[in-house]
């Protein structure tokens, strides 16, 4: 497999035997979010990261056989559901499973999710479609179908934690502040794709120019400029961050910037369309494989997307940071 080279690490340093896999990111105030995109990105603001080390890739497929191997850890996925959770739910589909994207046979109302998105019996992180699929051939693609609680073991296991989603958006745009795209201002440099994205009307037919109808393995495009590789575009990933429909104001001066923030208060992440469903949500970022410019174009590092803690995705993974200072504020403690 041949890298491509639209861009190379310009800052990131390659770590040592202690940080094996992960890149240095310097830190440093910069600009949050966007003003020209999606509500939920607004405002723009300052907000200033400490430096940190972060792993080059999302976690693999073979990364996370080995912690499974390791510790016997059992996927959200795979395990009972508490019906007491999820009142009024078809008791046929209360059994452990994930939401699986199936593409339809034609042009659908993209308004309603449900028209693609399948509450799939069995899926899981080694059957990411459901009973009947497989890990072969994909070891080296992101893992999939991972709750929050999932990623977190994995991130304690590995002595590593989540990122913020102020550290996760420093580190995506790779220097390039103000940027659109974690590569530039262009979609598409050169008529190139850059980032495995969707390509054709969604959700019923995708031309796949990248290469890619879904996941592709790690280090298949060139990496950003801080030396992350498919940090935008093939899945979304974890943050710690509760979800906020906005961003907080923008600081008055340029020297109060938020100094490492992490986001709004648990209680206000629920879903106001479902009422009765208290399962909070927390911040994805990045978007996927199957962000379309017509219809989602949230394969840049302002966007930003609300997840529901207990539930996988066949889009959603993660990847890791290792502090210099271990942060002591709530639930990012390691």
């Amino acid at each position: 497999m041949t890298t491509r080279s639209i861009m190379r690490p310009t800052a990131g340093l390659e770590g040592d035997a202690s940080t094996p896999g992960m890149v240095r990111i310097p830190g440093g105030t910069f600009l949050m979010g966007s003003d020209h995109h999606y509500a939920e990105e607004r405002p723009a603001h300052l907000a200033q990261v400490d430096p940190f080390w972060m792993d080059a890739t999302a976690v693999t497929n073979a990364e996370f056989a080995a912690f499974v191997s390791a510790t016997g850890h059992v996927s959200v996925a795979e395990r009972p559901l508490d019906p007491a959770m999820y009142p009024g739910a078809d008791a046929a589909m209360l059994v452990p499973g994930a939401l699986v994207f199936r593409m339809t046979e034609g042009p659908v109302d993209t308004r309603d999710m449900s028209n693609w998105w399948h509450w799939t019996p069995g899926a899981c992180w080694h059957m990411p479609e459901g009973p009947g699929s497989d890990l072969v051939g994909r070891e080296d693609h992101p893992v999939v179908q991972v709750a929050f609680e999932d990623a977190e073991a994995y991130a304690r296991w590995a002595g590593k934690d989540l990122p913020t989603e102020a550290e996760w958006e420093f580190a995506a745009r790779g220097g390039l502040d103000g940027a659109e795209f974690a590569w530039g201002d262009a979609l598409r440099p050169a008529e190139v794709d850059v980032a495995n994205t969707w390509q054709g009307p969604f959700p019923w037919r995708n031309f796949a120019t990248d290469g890619f109808e879904g996941t592709c393995p790690v280090r298949s495009f060139a990496p950003n400029g801080y030396g992350l590789f498919e940090v935008c575009g093939n899945v979304w990933e974890w943050t710690t961050d509760w979800w906020g429909a906005r961003h907080a104001a923008d600081p008055t001066k340029p020297c109060c910037a938020p100094d490492n923030p992490r986001g709004p208060a648990m209680e206000g992440s629920f879903d106001p369309a479902q009422a009765a469903i208290r399962i909070p949500r927390r911040v994805v970022k990045g978007g996927s494989f199957l962000c379309a410019p017509s219809y989602c174009r949230r394969y840049r590092p302002a966007a930003r997307h609300a997840q529901m803690v207990d539930t996988g995705m066949s889009h959603i993974g993660f990847r890791c940071i290792r502090r210099d200072t271990p942060q002591t504020r709530g639930d990012i403690v390691p």
